[in-house]
C-alpha cells in the first residue's frame, strides 16, 4: 500500500492555512459547502456526505451502532456523517472541521462500549470508515495491509484464502473493526503465545491534524508507539496497518466445555485461576460464566464454559490437562480438530461446521444492548468470593448478565509494560470482563446499576493502586474530560492511569507535541497540555 502522491499533502496545507471564519448560523451547512468545494475533482466527496435531511442518513448511521442502547431517540445526533473512500476525503474533513470548530468522531466497527465513536454532547460530524476495508495479504513476507474499517472476520477471512499455516492474534468477535481494535490493544485465543494485535503491527498509515499523511518512518516512533494501545481518536485518522502473521499449525484442536454448580463449576472455576495463566503457551483456557435453565423445572443455575484453543492436535492436548487440570474431567469426545479459521467460528459460538462466510457479516443478529466492565486479577478469588458472585446473579437485573475471564501469562508476561501504551503484562492471572447483555433497545439504568454493584463487591478481589482497567472495554464511569474547554492532566490522569499506569505520561507528552490544539478529542482521549 502506498503513500498518496504529494499532490494531497498541497492539498492539505494549503486547505490549513486557507482558514475561513464561517458567517452562518447554521454550522453544518457551512461544514458540507467547505467539503464540497475542496474536494479533489477526480474524486469527488458529496457522494459519501450524509446529513439528516438525506433520505440514507439514519440507515448509515445505524448501519455500525453495535452497541443499541445508543439507537434510542435520546441519543446525541452528528450534523453529518462522513463514508470517505480515498484519503483525500479525510485530509478535507480535519480541515473543513478545524475551520468550523466541529468535532471529529472516527467510526470503524461501532463496537465503542460507551458509543464514543458515534455519539457526542457538542456539534460533531462522524467520518465512518466503511468504505476503507482493502486487505492486501503476503505470504512470502507473512505480512498484510489492512485497512482501518476492515472486521476481523474480513481479515481472518482473507488470511486464509492464501494460507492455511498463518493466522493473527486479535480478538473473538468477527464484525469487530481493526481501527478500534488495534488501537487500544487487541486480544483473543492467540494472546498467550503471540500477544496482542497490537503487539503485531509493524507499520501504519495516519493523517495528522495538519492533514498530513505518515507511515512509520514520517510520523517517528514516538507517535507509531502511541498509536499501538493508546487507544483511538486521539492522535489521528489511521487509515491502514501492516502486521506481522504468525504460524500456526494446520490443525489445531478446540473444546467446549459445560459444568453448573451442581457439576463443581465453582470449585473448578477456582482451580482455573491456578492453572490458566501457567499451562503450555500453545493452549489458552477461557472461561464464561452465565445463568442457564436448571435440570429442576423453573429454575435457574450458574454454568460455567470452559472454551479452548490449543495449537496441536488433541493427541497431544489430551495428556497436557491431565497434568493440569484433570479435574476439568476433559475426554476426546470433548474435542475437535480442525483448521484455524474453523476454530475462530467455533469458539466465538457458532456451531461446528458453519460456512466460512459469516466471517463477512459486518453486523451480527441480534444486536445487543450492554454495560460491561472489566478488572485485572493477579491473585485467585477465593470458593468463598466466587460464590458472592454467584450470588448477584440471582438478582432480577442478574439473569442476563455474563462473566468472561481471559487468562494472561506466556507471551504476555515477556513484554514489557512500556513496550506498547498497553501496560498489562506480567502479574496479572486473567482479566474479568463482566455486565449485562440485552436484546432491544430498552436498556433501563437498573442494569447499569446492577454492573456497578457487582464492580463495588469485587473491589477486594482485584488490582488495586491503581485499581486499572482494559481501554478498549471504554468505561466513563472511571471519569473523563470535559465537553468544552481545557481538561487538565490531574483530571484526565483519573481515567487514564487505570488504562495506561505510567505509560499515560508518555501518551500525554505524545499527543501534545502533535496535537497541540486537542483536535481530536472525546470524553477519553489523551489530552494535550
Amino acid at each position: 500500500m502506498e503513500i498518496p502522491t504529494s499532490s494531497l499533502l498541497s492539498l492539505a496545507l494549503v486547505l490549513l492555512f486557507s482558514f475561513v471564519l464561517s458567517t452562518s448560523a447554521d454550522i453544518h451547512e457551512n461544514f458540507v459547502q467547505c467539503l464540497t468545494s475542496h474536494s479533489l475533482n477526480a474524486i469527488p466527496i458529496s457522494q459519501f456526505i450524509f446529513t439528516p435531511n438525506n433520505s440514507s442518513y439514519t440507515s448509515v448511521l445505524e448501519s455500525s451502532i453495535q452497541n443499541i442502547r445508543f439507537l434510542s431517540p435520546a441519543t446525541p445526533k452528528p450534523l453529518v456523517i462522513i463514508t470517505p473512500s480515498h484519503e483525500s476525503h479525510i485530509q478535507v474533513a480535519i480541515i473543513c472541521a478545524r475551520n468550523h470548530d466541529l468535532q471529529i468522531r472516527i467510526r470503524s466497527g461501532g463496537h465503542d462500549h460507551e458509543g464514543l465513536s458515534y455519539v457526542s454532547h457538542v456539534p460533531f460530524f462522524v467520518l465512518d470508515m466503511i468504505n476503507l476495508r482493502s486487505i492486501s495479504v503476503d505470504v512470502e513476507t507473512s505480512t498484510v495491509w489492512v485497512q482501518s474499517g476492515a472486521t476481523l472476520g474480513e481479515l481472518y477471512y482473507r488470511i486464509a484464502e492464501k494460507s492455511k499455516t498463518l493466522a493473527f492474534p486479535a480478538g473473538f468477535c468477527p464484525t469487530v473493526s481493526v481501527g478500534g481494535h488495534f488501537s487500544g490493544g487487541g486480544y483473543g485465543f492467540l494472546l498467550r503465545k503471540f500477544g496482542l494485535a497490537a503487539d503485531n503491527v509493524i507499520d501504519a498509515i495516519l493523517i495528522d491534524v495538519n492533514g498530513r499523511i505518515l507511515d512509520r518512518e514520517s510520523m517517528g516512533e514516538d507517535l507509531f508507539w502511541a498509536i499501538r494501545g493508546g487507544s483511538g481518536g486521539s492522535f489521528g485518522v489511521i487509515i491502514a496497518w501492516k502486521i506481522k502473521l504468525v504460524p500456526v499449525p494446520s490443525i489445531v484442536t478446540v473444546f467446549r466445555v459445560p459444568r453448573t454448580l451442581e457439576q463443581n463449576a465453582t470449585m473448578l472455576v477456582h482451580r482455573w485461576q491456578y492453572i490458566a495463566d501457567k499451562i503450555d503457551k500453545d493452549l489458552v483456557i477461557t472461561t464464561f460464566i452465565n445463568m442457564v435453565n436448571s435440570s429442576e423445572e423453573g429454575n435457574k443455575t450458574f454454568e460455567a464454559t470452559f472454551r479452548s484453543l490449543f495449537l496441536g492436535r488433541v493427541d497431544e492436548l489430551l495428556p497436557l490437562m491431565q497434568k493440569n487440570f484433570p479435574e476439568l474431567g476433559l475426554v476426546r469426545a470433548d474435542c475437535l480438530e480442525m483448521s484455524w479459521i474453523e476454530s475462530t467460528l467455533y469458539l466465538y459460538g457458532f456451531p461446528n461446521g458453519s460456512s466460512l462466510d459469516v466471517l463477512l457479516d459486518r453486523i451480527l443478529v441480534p444486536r445487543m444492548s450492554f454495560k460491561i466492565k472489566l478488572d485485572y486479577v493477579q491473585e485467585p478469588i477465593s470458593e468463598i468470593g466466587l460464590e458472592g458472585i454467584w450470588k448477584r446473579f440471582h438478582e432480577e437485573e442478574g439473569a442476563p448478565a455474563m462473566i468472561m475471564m481471559i487468562p494472561y501469562g506466556g507471551k504476555m508476561s515477556e513484554i514489557p509494560e512500556s513496550e506498547t501504551p498497553f501496560p498489562h503484562r506480567a502479574g496479572n492471572k486473567y482479566h474479568i470482563a463482566y455486565g449485562v447483555n440485552l436484546e432491544g433497545v430498552e436498556f433501563s439504568s437498573r442494569y447499569t446499576d446492577w454492573t456497578r454493584r457487582l464492580y463495588s463487591y469485587l473491589a477486594p478481589y482485584v488490582s488495586k493502586s491503581p485499581r486499572v482497567a482494559y481501554a478498549n472495554y471504554r468505561d466513563l464511569d472511571l471519569g473523563q474530560n470535559n465537553d468544552k474547554g481545557y481538561t487538565s492532566y490531574a483530571q484526565a490522569s483519573i481515567w487514564g492511569v487505570k488504562y495506561f499506569k505510567n505509560n499515560f505520561n508518555r501518551l500525554v507528552h505524545v499527543k501534545t507535541m502533535v496535537d497541540p490544539g486537542n483536535f481530536f478529542r472525546h470524553e477519553q482521549s489523551i489530552p494535550s497540555v
